[in-house]
């Protein structure tokens, strides 16, 4: 029992050396064994589970290494991913932003988009072709019918002289006709 108690003690001990030999760094580690190895002419003479241990933590340390390494290359691959996403969205977003801009800058005329200055110039100079075409319309209506009033006043101004003519012409054929039976009846009866 005795040796059973001893054992637990040995490994209990040999297990928290082992511990806060894990947790110093690597140099650590290297400069203790270093320092705890004996001397044999000019080398040192390392205990093997010493050097076992040393291998041990520094595989480990590379292995933690390599699996930190490996997830912030995963990390930097989502990272990249997502950028590349959202940079297509942005572009998306962008060309949605500016066809809305151009749709609401724009308006339809004649089946094309045109822009709203463009569309208002065009509907203002129709608008102002119209009214001098009104106008032109207007005065010439008004000259129109000034003529027409003038004319329809000479046509009256001449009807009242031919009907004037009419009844002299009338009056003389009617005295012509007296005067030719006049003369009739004189050369009946002489």
């Amino acid at each position: 029992m005795k040796n059973f108690s001893t054992l637990i003690c040995f490994l209990l001990i040999s297990f928290v050396t082992f511990s806060q030999e894990k947790n110093k760094s690597l140099e650590d580690q290297f400069s203790g064994v270093i320092e705890k190895s004996n001397n044999y002419q000019d080398y040192k003479v390392v205990k093997k589970v010493k050097l076992y241990s040393l291998r041990k933590n520094v595989l480990d340390s590379i292995s933690v290494l390599e699996n930190t390494i490996s997830t912030a290359n995963t990390t930097i691959a989502n990272q990249k991913k997502e950028i590349s996403d959202l940079k297509n969205q942005l572009k998306t977003t962008q060309d949605s932003l500016t066809a809305s801009k151009e749709k609401e800058d724009g308006m339809m005329l004649f089946g094309s988009s045109v822009k709203k200055s463009t569309y208002n110039t065009v509907l203002f100079s129709i608008i102002g072709l119209l009214v001098m075409a009104l106008i032109i319309l207007f005065f010439q209506f008004k000259s129109s019918n000034a003529i027409t009033k003038t004319t329809k006043q000479k046509l009256e101004e001449t009807e009242e002289e031919f009907e004037a003519h009419r009844q002299r012409a009338l009056q003389r054929e009617q005295e012509i006709r007296r005067k030719l039976q006049d003369e009739i009846n004189k050369n009946k009866g002489a």
